[in-house]
């Protein structure tokens, strides 16, 4: 399982700019920051910042204290400001005192503040949130937000999103009605505008348009389109959705809740490719791709007289059933990724979530799918700004009961025994499961148990444990965050 994370070579190598008088404070911070491998670069005034700043792009933040004067704070500001760097800024305040207003100085971005003295946490947490940021612009700078039209992908690893993308595939470039039926939110104008951007209709207009939402006296008119004077407020002649889809894909969503004197209007359409407007007797081709979607079940209407046969097999040439996302768990991961890279190049921020917070997601039901998942990124990316959002800091319906994580299955590995390399000799190893494993999921599990066992065997002491796995106590500091079994530390 892969989700977004924090970049730890370019977290590891990157300089803070910590911008004090108070030689105590310099050296309290400096000595902290040191010790989790950063180099610190103390500055007291303008001057210094200005020349610091005219360096290599690989700072990661700024820390500001709120106890010099207003002159002071101002002048640096003023110099960040004009410098055009978008470095993240944290206000340094001490803990007996009220968190200090974030500055809103234009070119400058205040993320939030640090209390002195301090613990490993939430320093550590406000770093990453700088890396999360600086991650985001560097993706825009460089170009490398991903393109508005690779987001009409279908997303995931699992076998049923192979599957609808193996048919996509197959019907995109033929003129077939297709129909796709599924639960709301499980992304079927997402499968419509896939298919049209692979047709050789592509370079057409994509027109959608949600038989339900629109009034049945009105549908005619939005489809066919209207003269002047054809009724009551015509007071213009308009083009119908047919029309300004000439050429390309006309996407016919909720098509089970139109009326049935409706369904008779368009089966002629379908059957005769040409339509009149509301209020002429001129006739016009209908040039169109027809792609529909239901989230009802239209054999069921049929026998409620709901809806009509004929129709339905005019629209059920190709039909794709969208599978509800509970029942594609192994997609979440990729979801996710995909739904904050979508943030980040509408630049509306960005979020991290680790890997717990990924699983907890895993083993919730979602009754409103991919839409559900959507709207809690996009929430996420509010309430924690270029942070990194844990199990606790899901809302708690997304928590999984006992707030107790299970691991994700990643398939049943049974011992079996090969030959060794020495002749007569036998060793044990794992089989792999005809269906296959995701190795990354099942890596990582097998990381996280024993950093477990190693923390217990240790009494919970990082930096005891950190010698049993042979690793810096830092590199474990950092696997403890990702797995979400942060332990609480004395910065000091």
């Amino acid at each position: 399982m892969e989700q977004k994370g924090v970049d730890k070579a370019v977290l590891l190598k990157s300089r803070v700019l910590l911008l004090d008088r108070d030689p105590e404070r310099q050296a309290y911070l400096t000595h902290i920051l040191e010790f989790v491998d950063h180099e610190t670069v103390a500055i007291t005034d303008a001057d210094m910042l200005e020349e610091a700043l005219t360096g290599e792009e690989g700072d990661l933040a700024i820390f500001l204290s709120a106890a010099l004067e207003e002159r002071e704070r101002d002048a640096l500001l003023a110099v960040l400001a004009k410098s055009g760097r978008t470095l993240p800024l944290f206000l340094l305040h001490a803990s007996d005192e009220p968190a200090p207003e974030l500055p809103r100085t234009e070119g400058v971005t205040a993320l939030g503040s640090l209390s002195l003295p301090t613990r490993l946490d939430p320093l550590m947490g406000l770093l990453h949130k700088a890396q999360v940021f600086n991650e985001s612009q560097r993706s825009n700078r460089k170009g490398k937000a991903r393109p508005v039209e690779l987001f009409r992908s279908l997303s995931g690893n699992s076998r049923a999103t192979r599957q609808i993308n193996k048919l996509i595939e197959q019907v995109a470039d033929s003129e077939a009605t297709v129909l796709i039926l599924g639960e709301s939110g499980t992304g079927k104008e997402v499968v419509a505008r896939k298919l049209h951007y692979h047709s050789s209709r592509r370079g057409k207009p994509f027109v959608p348009v949600n038989c339900g939402a629109i009034p049945a006296d009105l549908l005619e008119s939005e489809l066919f389109g209207h003269e002047k004077g054809a009724f009551t407020g015509a007071i213009s002649a308009r083009q119908g959705r047919f029309e300004m889809a000439d050429g390309g894909t006309l996407f016919l969503d909720e098509i089970g809740d139109m009326s049935m004197p409706m369904q008779v209007k368009l089966l002629r359409v379908l059957q005769e490719r040409t339509f009149e407007r509301v209020g002429s007797n001129k006739t016009l081709q209908a040039n169109v791709r027809i792609v529909a979607a239901t989230h009802r079940n239209l054999e069921e209407a049929i026998k409620q007289n709901k809806f009509r046969e004929d129709l339905y097999y005019r629209l059920n040439v190709f039909p794709i059933e969208m599978p509800p996302l509970r029942e594609r768990v192994e997609d979440i991961p990729v979801l996710v990724n995909d739904l904050i890279a979508r943030i980040e190049n509408e630049k509306r921020g960005s979020v991290r979530l680790t890997p717990a917070a990924v699983t907890a997601l895993c083993q919730y039901s979602w009754p409103g799918n991919v839409r559900e998942l959507a709207n809690l990124i996009e929430r996420l990316a509010i309430l924690f700004p270029f942070g990194v959002v844990d199990v606790k800091d899901l809302p708690e319906k997304f928590q999984p009961e006992g707030g107790v994580v299970a691991p994700l299955p990643v398939g049943n590995l049974q011992e079996v025994t090969v030959p060794g390399e020495e002749q007569g000799t036998i060793v044990h190893a794992l089989r792999l499961p005809s269906e296959g494993i995701d190795l990354k999921a099942h890596l990582a599990e097998l990381e996280l148990d024993l950093i477990k066992q190693a923390l217990d065997e240790c009494d919970g002491i990082v930096a005891h444990a950190a010698k049993r796995l042979n690793m810096r106590r830092t590199t474990l500091v950092e696997k403890l965050r990702k797995y979400g079994l942060q332990r609480t530390h004395e910065a000091s």
